[in-house]
């Protein structure tokens, strides 16, 4: 059984899990469309795919099954809810949305149309998650009372590359995404692991001091000038945790973008760059090893030629030892296959393949999804307010 797919943005991520998609068994002929038709071709011919479509809209009416959404950060909200409302399942790259409207549109439509929706959040299968939420599965860490999550990513190492790329000659208003909008990353190793949902916030901002147009509030599309931010968030069943997005830090993210940490009343777990520690009562466990990830293809592969080599190894990186029982459910074909962000990817493809081939909710469904994305909406209109603590909405669980 395979379904049919529309690839939609074929910048540089999209070729990645291009790849991946073609090589699994339960998908079927892909098309593409970009705004920039050169763009769809290129990516058509380079993996043998099957078309393009001249715009979205004819993609929508076309009679493929799903759509994998690689658009600019900002416009996944009201793709997925088209998409869905036009009868497609839908893979999201994050965010999910930038609004608690946005959000609450794409579960309605999940709920009613009772089709597919998953968030390809990375970090959900970052290795810390996996060895945490493994942890916390055989009660090590006792009562997890609090956690912490970092994306710290500097804008010299890669980004401003990156945003030149997407946003063409307005790149200088796009590359100010404000970064409490695009928390996934940080918040999704915590809530991956530790099965809770945040309830309020605390966030404070820094404004950027560098002048060179980035983070302008005057130039920015979204009237931003914040290049930090710390969030401190409540959780359902008491606790909380701290969430970090950097993009002015002095921190080599080629080497690690996110880092984890979790305490609990028996056991603690803590990441840096390029350690990772396991520690109780009795005293520390180094399990370094054990959640490094492998490379699956080199940094100079052809494939590679058009993402800045700063942002390489987030798609070079393969799985870690952690990550091994979870291998076994993955296709044969990906075992040589090209994958990413300390070995996410080939999980987060093959997690919507079965969820859209055996009607079951993938990982990161809508609802999961809310709860890794609306706690840092919430968070950047704290930070616009010097730090009020501000309630988070809550969508609930899935419906069973």
């Amino acid at each position: 059984m395979s379904f049919s797919l529309g690839i939609v943005g074929a910048g540089q991520f999209a070729g990645q899990f291009a790849k991946l998609f073609q090589l699994h068994p339960g998908v079927g002929p892909i098309h593409v469309t970009d705004l920039l038709p050169d763009r769809a071709e290129h990516l058509v011919a380079s993996h043998g795919l099957a078309g393009t479509a001249a715009s979205f809209e004819e993609l929508l009416a076309s009679d493929v099954d799903a759509v994998a959404l690689f658009t600019q950060r900002w416009t996944h909200g009201p793709l997925a809810v088209q998409a869905l409302r036009a009868g497609k399942h839908v893979y999201s790259a994050v965010p999910m949305a930038v609004s608690e409207e946005e959000i609450a549109a794409i579960i309605e439509a999940v709920r009613e149309t009772g089709l597919t929706y998953m968030m390809g959040e990375t970090s959900h299968y970052h290795p810390a998650t996996v060895y945490a939420r493994q942890q916390l599965e055989t009660g090590a860490f006792g009562r997890v009372f609090y956690a912490e999550g970092d994306y710290v990513h500097d804008m010299d190492l890669g980004f401003y590359d990156a945003y030149r790329y997407s946003g063409g000659e307005n790149w200088k208003a796009t590359a100010s995404y404000p970064p409490l909008l695009y928390p996934t990353h940080s918040i999704g190793g915590v809530l991956g692991a530790w099965q809770t949902y945040a309830t309020s916030v605390s966030a404070i901002g820094v404004v950027d001091q560098r002048g060179d147009g980035v983070f302008d509030a005057e130039v920015s599309q979204f009237g931003n000038d914040l290049s930090n931010a710390t969030a401190l968030f409540e959780v359902a069943g008491g606790g909380s945790f701290r969430t970090n997005e950097f993009r002015r830090v002095g921190y080599p993210c080629h080497l690690r973008e996110s880092r984890f940490r979790f305490f609990g009343t028996e056991g603690s777990f803590e990441q840096l760059a390029t350690v990772s520690l396991w520690q109780d009562k009795k005293g520390v466990t180094d399990v370094s090893q054990h959640l490094r990830a492998q490379p699956t293809l080199s940094a100079d592969d052809p494939s590679l030629a058009e993402v800045a080599p700063a942002l390489r190894d987030a798609f070079v990186s393969g799985t870690a030892p952690v990550h091994d029982a979870a291998r076994a459910r993955l296709p044969r074909e990906f075992a040589h296959a090209p994958n990413g962000h300390e070995g996410s990817h080939h999980f987060l493809v093959d997690d919507f393949v079965t969820a859209v081939n055996k009607g079951v909710l993938p990982s990161v469904n809508a609802w999961t999804a809310a709860r890794y994305t609306l706690p840092g909406v919430v968070a950047h209109d704290s930070a616009r307010r010097d730090g009020e603590r501000l309630a988070i909405p809550d969508f609930g669980n899935p419906p069973h």
